[in-house]
């Protein structure tokens, strides 16, 4: 028979199912850790190039790893097997070297997941990966609690990021400073908006229709204002970005082009102002600046009178993409786990549809329109 515990009403049973629960949730890092080893290990890639399921012994000569730990791999895949980040199977061999006839081979193969970490697949997300889970990225979660208690958290000019509290900077000081990091935040910015931007084109396509000009905010190197430019060759795109970042860039088509500046002090003129996951890195005051620049630079726009809006394309917390109860709480998961990560390095926030609206309004807009067509990340389109 179960115990109870002091009369409270719960019994061992379910203690024992609370502990597993926690631990399952401590370890959650374990799983993050698993497959950025995998990545850097290049298994995604190794496994490609075998061109067909490949078996433990061919993955461990491929990867060169060292004998005294070739037994260690099998616990590594056994994880990642678990995680669908690869597929696993049995094979009988018969009449092969080293193989007892009868005897089951596992065999290992890609799944749509780990595709996406292949060198040469157009979507690559690596570099995102390895962004997420660089420790410049990570420490600042250990200190959440210290900055929460700081001294001085009710004077704004004492408010600060965790990562600030740890590096000394805000995060877009340390980019610009530190050419290594700053270059993997670029890349993997890059990364995400060609992912992304194919999903924007093919599904999303109607709402370019009949913009004669588009600025891209925050655009980076480009990869999202390419996919529209080359989408819609009658729209003038425009990448604008901190002048470092496009100081050497230029535009492999004739509505392409890249402009340097600030979008706190102005942003160029356009029919449309498209902010990919710019918006999250802000505070609210903030945000509704950057929204004021925006909708100054649409009316100030000569063409196309009536089709002037800001497309964002960002996360509406509590809003997914899916049909399927549990994966709707893995992604509004995905959504919240985003959203302390901006808590810890970028001073921003993921917003709900009432937040959004709140700060649409405080900017001068009068409506907006949501779509939910992007796993966890919704596109709006706000009108002034």
């Amino acid at each position: 028979m179960d115990s109870s515990d002091g009369g409270v009403g719960t019994t061992s049973h379910e203690l024992l199912g609370a502990q597993a629960q926690i631990w399952n949730h401590v370890f959650q890092f374990v799983n993050s850790m698993a497959l950025k080893c995998a990545v850097q290990l290049g298994i995604p890639d190794v496994i490609h190039n075998h061109g067909q399921p490949i078996s433990l012994s061919e993955l461990i000569a491929a990867l060169n790893v060292h004998p005294s730990r070739a037994h260690f791999v099998s616990r590594l895949m056994r994880i990642l097997v678990h995680s669908d980040f690869f597929a696993q199977h049995h094979h009988v061999h018969h009449d092969c070297d080293n193989v007892e006839e009868g005897e089951a081979v596992v065999l290992y193969s890609l799944t749509p997941t780990s595709r996406l970490f292949l060198k040469d697949e157009p979507s690559n997300i690596t570099q995102l990966i390895l962004l997420s889970l660089d420790p410049v990225m990570t420490t600042p979660l250990h200190l959440m609690g210290a900055w929460l208690q700081m001294k001085g958290g009710d004077d704004p000019a004492t408010i600060c990021t965790p990562f600030e509290m740890e590096t000394g900077r805000p995060i877009w000081d340390f980019a610009a400073q530190e050419p290594g990091f700053g270059n993997l935040f670029d890349e993997a910015m890059e990364a995400d908006s060609k992912l992304l931007a194919r999903g924007v084109v093919e599904q999303c396509g109607g709402v370019f229709e009949g913009l004669k000009s588009l600025v891209d905010v925050g655009g980076g190197r480009g990869a999202m204002a390419k996919a529209i430019a080359n989408a819609f060759p009658s729209i003038n795109c425009i990448v604008f970005d901190q002048p470092h970042v496009v100081a050497d860039l230029k535009g492999t088509t004739h509505n392409l082009g890249f402009v340097g500046g600030d979008m706190f002090v102005e942003i160029p003129p356009a029919n449309a102002i498209l902010l990919k996951w710019i918006m999250h890195d802000w505070s609210d005051e903030e945000s509704v600046k950057i929204l004021k620049k925006c909708r100054e630079a649409i009316l100030l726009s000569k063409n196309n009178e009536g089709n002037k809006k800001i497309i964002i394309i960002d996360i509406v917390v509590g809003h997914v993409d899916n049909k399927e109860k549990m994966v709707d709480k893995k992604l509004i998961e995905t959504q919240l786990m985003f959203d302390m990560i901006l808590m810890s390095i970028f001073n921003g926030k993921e917003r709900s549809e009432s937040e959004w609206k709140k700060i649409f309004l405080a900017a001068g807009f009068t409506h907006y329109n949501i779509t939910h067509t992007f796993g966890f990340r919704s596109l709006i389109e706000v009108y002034p």
